[in-house]
């Protein structure tokens, strides 16, 4: 009887020290995550001291106009490309689709991306193009319009430059193209510029689009 009362005596003791280290395990993980939080280190922001993309005014996969006033406030991921495209375009935005279903209903992040071939990328050519991603052209939005206007933007706004490709070679010579995925934050600001062909930098842009939506530091 006696050793059955010390079995029963130890397993006890045994329980009690093992919800001791489960708990004290808990609260040292989540002391260590707050602490990762608290440390974790703002993304840059890009271009002059104030910078902040400016106002435009395109149109989308609908016909619709959108201008600053629609994204004020959001998250956005930038790209350009053209419908036609043969080169890294086909897989900048079989990536740039893992992002929008990362994100997908979530109204605070927006895609936009942009044509820099406007003359063939028409409104009915970019809603065909989009249908191959399932795109909601209230989050992901495919813009065409003035060709001066799209290459300013890029330019002086998104701050992104031309890359090779040789399938661009029947596009004009001030030809805009980019392999970069832009990160803007809720203000206006550039965050990030990553690799929109290789899928660690997709991935990285993920994560940094959570990290805006929890802080937007």
């Amino acid at each position: 009887m006696a050793t059955s009362s010390g079995s029963l005596s130890r397993r006890r003791t045994s329980i009690i020290l093992l919800s001791f280290f489960i708990i004290l395990s808990a609260v040292f993980i989540g002391y260590s995550y707050n602490e990762t939080q608290k440390h974790q280190k703002p993304l840059p922001t890009y271009g002059n001291p104030g910078h902040k993309v400016g106002n435009f005014s395109f149109v989308n996969q609908d016909g619709k106009t959108i201008t600053q006033n629609d994204v004020n406030g959001k998250i956005r991921v930038v790209e350009y490309f053209f419908t036609t495209c043969k080169g890294i375009c086909p897989r900048m935005n079989e990536n740039m689709s893992k992002v929008y279903n990362e994100f997908r209903g979530n109204k605070e992040v927006l895609i936009l991306s942009h044509s820099v071939d406007p003359k063939k990328d028409t409104v009915q050519a970019m809603k065909a193009y989009s249908l191959r991603f399932d795109a909601d052209a209230n989050q992901w939005m495919f813009l065409t319009g003035d060709k001066k206007e799209l290459y300013d933007m890029a330019r002086d706004e998104y701050l992104v430059t031309a890359t090779d490709d040789t399938a661009a070679s029947d596009i004009a010579s001030d030809f805009i193209h980019t392999d970069r995925f832009i990160l803007v934050d809720r203000g206006g600001r550039i965050r990030g510029q990553y690799e929109g062909t290789k899928m660690g930098s997709v991935n990285q842009l993920i994560g940094d689009i959570k990290l805006l939506l929890k802080t937007d530091e």
